[in-house]
């Protein structure tokens, strides 16, 4: 994202006060000025109508993004850290933002109702291969027949960049800016075959972009009934 769009929508977190805390116009200025997450997202979703429910969408950034693109699909943001949810709420009604919701879910113990497209943005690598199962098929099951599945996730290859992934996320979890510390990351083999085995045909490419991070993104749609084994 240019820096002129990300510091347009960062000064939507300006504190209230002058002398207030402006560390969440900070960080959205530095990650819509440098991570390509949000525009690799806008692109899989464009075209699409259908609802979007965003797992683990943080401050909302998602919603943001996707309105400075003309992406008006339907958003509902959810999110374990409340302190989050509150704070994503009040930002998107300070900016206008229209058929925009939050609410706080702990996607462990349940995922909200919905039937459209679904994002799960750096949420997978938070929880073990147990829950990931769990949130996976959840989703899955939301999707309506023009609904797309969506994901950025770091994959375990074992390389350079997976184990540079792993040390940014505890940093994260030591800082208390994550809600967790990373548990496991999926590996793109058994991600796929969760996918294939769900009746989803699913491209997966790097969405790394300039950062030193192993981050992909995985795009999912139904296959096609004359496309089905």
């Amino acid at each position: 994202m240019d820096a002129a769009r990300a510091r347009n929508i960062a000064r939507a977190f300006l504190p209230e006060s002058r002398f207030g805390n402006r560390y969440h116009y900070f960080y959205t200025r530095a990650k819509l000025g440098s991570d390509p997450l949000y525009p690799g997202v806008a692109d899989a979703l464009r075209g699409s109508t259908a609802p979007l429910l965003d797992l683990g969408c943080g401050l909302g950034l998602l919603a943001h993004t996707l309105r400075a693109d003309g992406i008006e699909l339907p958003y509902h943001g959810v999110d374990v850290d409340a302190r989050k949810i509150a704070e994503a709420a009040r930002v998107a009604t300070r900016a206008g933002l229209r058929d925009v919701a939050f609410e706080t879910v702990d996607l462990i113990r349940r995922t909200p109702s919905h039937s459209g497209s679904v994002a799960i943005l750096d949420v997978l690598q938070y929880v073990d291969t147990t829950a990931q199962a769990a949130i996976l098929e959840a989703a899955i099951g939301m999707l309506a027949p023009d609904g797309l599945l969506v994901i950025r996730t770091g994959l375990d290859d074992g390389g350079r960049r997976l184990r540079f992934t792993h040390f940014a996320d505890r940093v994260g979890r030591m800082v208390g800016w994550m809600y967790s510390a990373p548990r496991s990351y999926p590996r793109e083999d058994v991600l796929r075959a969760r996918l294939d085995a769900a009746g989803l045909d699913a491209d997966f490419m790097p969405l790394y972009g300039n950062t030193p991070f192993n981050n992909w993104r995985v795009v999912a749609r139904r296959r096609a009934a004359s496309d089905a084994r």
